[in-house]
C-alpha cells in the first residue's frame, strides 16, 4: 500500500508511535506553532504503528513513480519523548534511508525548502550536529 500524499507544499509526517496521543496532539502543536504556514500533512494510521526506515524505503520503491515521495518526517518514539519534539527525517529518493533529527522549531525552513526543490535533503543532513540533528546552519 502506497504512503499518504502530502498536501501541496506540505511534507508528510508520519506517526509510527502510538502510546500516548497527548504527546501527538504536542508534537502537532509544536509543529505548527513553528511556522505562520502550515508545513506538514499529519497522517496518524495504526497500520504505520512501529514501522521502520526499511520498510518506508521499500514501499516507496514498489510505488509507481507518480506515487512516490521524496521525503518523509517521522513522528517515532523519541519525537514524543523528547520535550523538542524532533522528527526523524528520512530520504526517500536521492540517499534512500539518509536520516537526521529536525526539532520542531526548524520544521518549517526545512519543510519548505524541500516542498519546492530550493534544496536537497543532503544540504540539511551535512549540517546535522554531532548528535545527528539539525539545528540550523552555522553562520559563522
Amino acid at each position: 500500500m502506497p504512503l499518504p500524499q502530502p498536501d501541496d507544499l506540505t511534507s508528510l509526517v508520519l506517526r509510527t508511535d502510538f502510546g500516548d496521543d497527548g504527546a501527538w496532539d504536542a508534537v502537532r502543536a509544536a509543529l505548527d506553532a513553528a511556522g505562520e504556514y502550515p508545513h506538514a500533512t499529519y497522517v496518524s494510521e495504526l497500520r504505520f504503528a512501529g514501522v521502520g526506515v526499511q520498510a518506508l524505503m521499500d514501499e516507496e520503491a514498489a510505488a509507481d513513480e507518480d506515487a512516490q515521495i521524496i521525503h518523509i518526517f517521522l513522528a517515532d518514539a523519541a519525537t514524543m519523548k523528547d520535550p523538542g519534539h524532533p522528527l526523524l527525517a528520512v530520504d526517500l529518493s536521492d540517499e534512500p534511508g539518509r536520516t537526521f533529527r529536525l526539532p520542531a522549531q526548524w520544521f518549517p525552513d526545512v519543510s519548505a525548502n524541500l516542498s519546492i526543490a530550493n534544496m536537497d535533503f543532503a544540504e540539511f543532513a551535512d549540517a546535522a550536529d554531532g548528535s545527528g540533528a539539525f539545528r540550523g546552519f552555522d553562520e559563522g
